[in-house]
């Protein structure tokens, strides 16, 4: 695949770098409010944004994705979509999260090329860590670890789960579920290289300080993406 001159470069060096805030979208028909929304978490420090919505239609989908890629792309964040591998490539998105009952991460990467990045849920089951590992996928996301309004029937692993998928893999490691910058710390210490966030990033009043007190929490090893 090849990479347009103004398109994010995201090599495999990824495997070996932190995410830092990762900001998933709330379900919305209301444009003008996600697109306000996710400028203040990215301005604010989330340094990769997932697109997610499960009850829009078709079109909402792709005109939501497109007006979020042009607002990642003109502040340097990628943006990912969640389990719609032909929409990430349709729009030209920089990769792809994949769930258990979603395309393989071998066939996403057929799609999307070498420099996608590609992410798969784990859950509470270290199994498909290897699964991550041996497909080639660029992280792995483990949760939820706390209560979510969002997925409120989620399995629950114990935070311990991060550091045995430390000592098993290099991958980088998301946590989600219920995450709060109180209760971030704690998932950090255990091998959390990033935190991926709903509700305590968008469902408040102030969207810029909640991106920020989420950022400070991986202070002092700042978490970016190489974008050259």
């Amino acid at each position: 695949m090849k990479t347009m001159p103004n398109q994010i470069r995201t090599d495999r060096q990824l495997r070996n770098r932190c995410l830092g805030l990762y900001a998933i979208t709330p379900e919305t028909t209301d444009d003008a409010w996600l697109l306000e929304r996710v400028e203040q978490a990215l301005r604010g420090g989330a340094s990769l944004l997932q697109y997610r919505a499960k009850d829009a239609d078709r079109h909402t989908r792709y005109r939501q994705a497109q007006r979020l890629l042009e607002l990642c792309r003109s502040l340097g964040v990628p943006l990912l979509i969640n389990d719609d591998v032909q929409l990430a490539r349709d729009i030209g998105a920089e990769g792809v999260h994949l769930g258990r009952d979603d395309i393989h991460p071998q066939q996403a990467r057929v799609v999307l090329g070498d420099t996608a990045i590609i992410g798969l849920s784990c859950y509470a089951e270290l199994e498909r860590l290897s699964l991550a590992d041996r497909s080639g996928a660029d992280y792995a996301a483990f949760g939820s670890f706390h209560p979510s309004v969002i997925k409120p029937a989620a399995v629950r692993p114990s935070p311990d789960i991060l550091a045995h998928a430390r000592q098993r893999s290099a991958l980088p490691l998301v946590a989600i579920g219920g995450i709060t910058p109180q209760n971030a710390p704690a998932l950090i210490e255990r091998g959390a290289d990033a935190l991926a966030v709903i509700s305590a990033l968008f469902h408040v009043p102030d969207t810029f300080a909640a991106a920020r007190a989420f950022a400070a929490c991986f202070a002092p090893r700042p978490c970016e993406f190489n974008l050259s």
